[in-house]
C-alpha cells in the first residue's frame, strides 16, 4: 500500500548511513587492533594529534560525543598513558586533555591507517569529496 511506502527500508536515508558507517568502522577494526585501539579511541587521538591539547567539552563537540561516552573513553586513554586530564588553571570548571609522549609516539604507528582504510572504500577522489561534503552538511544540520 502506498501509504506505507515511507516505511520501506529502501526509502530510508538513515539506513544506508547507518549501514555504511558500521561497515567502514568494521574495516578499521583489524587496522586499529594492531594498536589496541577502538575506533572511538582512534578518532579522539586524531583530535589530539592535531591539537596536542583541547578541552574535553570541545573534543566532545568535535567528535559528536556526549560526556557520558567521552568521560569513560578519556579515562581509558589516560589509564593506558596516552593522555592526561587536568583542570584548566584559569577556570577549574574546564577539563583539559593533553597528549602524552606515549600518545604522540602512537601517531607514527597510525600514520598509514587512513590510506589503508580508504583502500576498502571504492570511491574515486571526486566521489569521496562529494560524500565528505554531504555528510558534513548533514552533521551541521543537527
Amino acid at each position: 500500500m502506498e501509504q506505507y511506502d515511507p516505511l520501506k527500508l529502501e526509502n530510508q536515508l538513515c539506513f544506508p548511513l547507518y549501514a555504511a558507517s558500521r561497515e567502514v568502522i568494521k574495516q578499521y577494526h583489524p587496522l586499529l587492533s594492531e594498536l589496541d585501539l577502538t575506533y572511538t579511541q582512534y578518532v579522539a587521538l586524531m583530535v589530539l594529534w592535531e591539537t596536542g591539547e583541547i578541552s574535553a567539552k570541545e573534543m566532545g563537540e568535535r567528535l559528536h560525543l556526549d560526556s557520558g561516552t567521552l568521560t569513560p573513553l578519556l579515562k581509558g586513554l589516560e589509564k593506558r598513558g596516552l593522555v592526561t586530564r587536568s583542570r584548566f588553571e584559569k577556570d577549574e570548571r574546564v577539563l583539559m586533555v593533553r597528549l602524552t609522549q606515549k600518545g604522540e609516539a602512537l601517531k607514527e604507528k597510525a600514520a598509514d591507517i587512513p590510506s589503508r582504510a580508504a583502500a576498502c572504500i571504492r570511491l574515486d577522489p571526486q566521489e569521496a569529496a562529494e560524500l565528505y561534503r554531504l555528510l558534513y552538511k548533514v552533521l551541521k544540520s543537527f
